[in-house]
């Protein structure tokens, strides 16, 4: 088997791992916005902390293993290769998106939040908008 191979395979797991995560943190943030109740609020504010630092490894590896294809394909490969450039684009939204979270976090933590459920619910929605464009960028390969 080669490098290529296990490093796709790992690349693809780990970015699976980690989207769960950036799906569920934020319906996390909607119950805890629309939440009054302390206990409650104590539960999510638990809940919060250990899914993002749970996650926060997965996005890691989710890096180094893209890295580590982008080197096995070689640097021809990546100069060429609009595409990826595009899908880079919307990786790196997608990382700050998720150190965005930590400010959020940090924010319910704290009790400071100031933003609606309306606006989490909102936030919820744009990693599937992204990952759509990135697994159609992926597998489509358009040329630009």
């Amino acid at each position: 088997m080669s490098a290529l191979l296990i490093y796709k395979t790992l690349h693809v797991f780990f970015m699976i791992a980690w989207f769960a995560g950036i799906f569920y943190l934020p319906r996390l943030f909607v119950y805890h916005a629309m939440s009054e109740e302390k206990s409650c609020n104590s539960m999510l504010k638990v809940m919060e902390r250990r899914l993002l630092y749970f996650v926060t490894p997965f996005a890691v590896l989710t890096a180094v293993f893209g890295v580590l294809l982008i080197i096995e394909y070689g640097r021809e490969w990546f100069r060429y290769s609009m595409w990826l450039h595009y899908k880079l684009v919307l990786v790196i939204i997608l990382y700050i998106y998720h150190g965005y979270c930590f400010k959020l976090l940090a924010d319910f933590k704290h009790d400071r939040n100031t933003k609606s459920d309306r606006f989490y619910r909102i936030f919820n929605e744009l990693p599937v908008l992204a990952l759509l464009a990135i697994v159609a960028l992926a597998i489509i390969k358009p040329s630009f």
